[in-house]
């Protein structure tokens, strides 16, 4: 009789056992079907701001949270998702969706998933360019590279390399087509560590006509607006206090150049006279940099200095938009204090971005930049012979045909062929491209984006 008890007892623990275990793998299996169903809100509305990326209302215009029905492979009803939606800060594109889901009848309760979604910005690339390109041996890049046609790459390129087209007839030399991204260095694999890609979708290049308005909207209503200068342009010089000084450029440095007798003369790009200015009824010097950090000059514009905390974009366009022809130079540094993504400067000109005769020999940009319709580059200061290059006055150009070092901490985008070196050798000997990752997803304000809302980060809230 002892001895069939015990057996009684040891069966019925085993049952209960049993029973216990299947209830905790429903429970489980009930517990990750919720985080399906969260899984799920997320889902949606990236496809939803797919197809209505300025709208964070769930297409209803009132506040959230939004709540919709969430059905098996059946088409039956077995539980809901909730989402709460807080909308990208002025000039961003980061939206955050908090996806609460749950089952019906589960007694585990909710559980939440929180995802932030942002649209690329132009940024995503170290160099993205609408023509052939072609980089020197003494180039080296971090971050992908993009042209909309093909690529000649004989320098380091530590990120991906992609084209748009699908044959190309290299214009630097004869013979037959190369690949769309190629190189004349032995060992390709020495050059593309990041690995190359061809054809790939191009980049829209026009579309940038309408990002221009928005800037300029956004300047008028709430940022710096500059008008013709009725001179050479505007000097704006950004300061780590938050403030900026801004100048009317009255003349360039007096030294132009030509290349043959056959060609124009173009200036030095440099400054050479400059002055203060009434802005809003005051002083055009010690400024604030505008809360949303959007300064738009309807003119040629010249950029230095240093931030501190500040986001910026600067932007030289004039009307018509889309035949217009501003420029921007940078002669001087202009860089950051902090490289942890608190700093931004944005750099857009409407036709070329470029650096003077008068540049730093050692020279530092930290921003994106974007020359819309033009190039970005130095200007070609060759060595004086007797069949050209010519400088007037004779002689004004001496020791600042050859630069030492141009970086660029950010990222470029450029219309035209890009190029801070000449195959002369004059120009910058080193060119450092770094890809800033920090801008990717948060650009500087209202920069221009390109592509749909990607997943950035995707965590379960406790």
């Amino acid at each position: 009789m002892i001895l069939v008890g015990v057996v009684a007892v040891v069966g019925l623990a085993v049952v209960t056992l049993l029973q216990l275990q299947q209830r905790e793998g429903r429970r489980l299996g009930q517990g990750e079907q919720v985080y399906h169903v969260a899984e799920a809100g997320i889902h949606y509305y990236r496809w939803h701001l797919a197809h209505n990326p300025d709208d964070f209302t769930d297409g209803t215009g009132g506040p959230g949270p939004y709540v919709h029905e969430y059905r098996n492979r059946d088409g039956e009803v077995v539980g809901e998702f909730s989402l709460t939606i807080t909308p990208p800060p002025p000039g961003s594109t980061i939206v955050t969706v908090r996806s609460s889901g749950r089952l019906n009848g589960d007694p585990v309760g909710n559980r939440a998933v929180v995802a932030r979604l942002g649209i690329p910005s132009l940024t995503r690339y170290a160099v993205a360019a609408n023509d052939v390109m072609r980089f020197g041996s003494g180039t080296e890049t971090f971050g992908e590279i993009h042209s909309n046609n093909g690529i000649r790459y004989d320098g380091i390129a530590h990120g991906l390399v992609t084209s748009a087209c699908s044959t190309y007839d290299d214009p630097d030399h004869t013979g037959p087509n190369e690949g769309c991204v190629h190189t004349h260095q032995p060992d390709p694999n020495a050059v593309f560590l990041g690995g190359r890609q061809y054809p790939v979708p191009p980049i829209d290049f026009n579309g940038l006509t309408a990002d221009l308005s928005v800037l300029r909207d956004e300047a008028i209503a709430n940022g710096i607006y500059l008008t013709d200068s009725s001179a050479e342009g505007y000097h704006l010089t950004l300061k780590t206090d938050g403030r900026l000084d801004m100048r009317r450029v009255t003349a360039m440095a007096n030294c132009s150049t030509r290349r043959n007798i056959f060609l124009p003369w173009y200036p030095s790009y440099s400054v050479g006279t400059e002055s203060s200015f009434t802005y809003l009824g005051g002083s055009s010097l010690n400024v604030p940099i505008p809360s949303n950090g959007v300064i738009f000059v309807e003119d040629d514009v010249w950029v230095d200095g240093q931030v501190n905390g500040s986001r910026v974009t600067i932007v030289a366009a004039r009307d018509p938009l889309t035949t217009g022809d501003a420029q921007m130079i940078v002669n001087n540094d202009l860089t950051y204090t902090n490289y942890d993504g608190t700093d931004a400067i944005g750099l857009i000109a409407q036709n070329n971005f470029s650096t003077g005769l008068f540049s730093e020999d050692d020279l530092q940009i930290d921003a994106a930049i974007i020359a819309q319709r033009g190039r970005a580059g130095r200007y070609y200061y060759g060595v004086p012979t007797a069949f050209g290059p010519y400088y007037s006055p004779s002689g004004c150009g001496t020791g600042y045909y050859n630069r030492a070092v141009f970086t660029n901490n950010g990222a470029i985008t450029t219309n035209r062929r890009y190029g801070w070196a000449y195959t002369d050798g004059t120009g910058y000997a080193i060119r450092n491209l770094n890809w800033d990752a920090d801008l990717q997803f948060a650009p500087p304000p209202f920069f221009p984006t390109t592509g749909s809302f990607d997943v950035l980060n995707w965590d379960e809230e406790d």
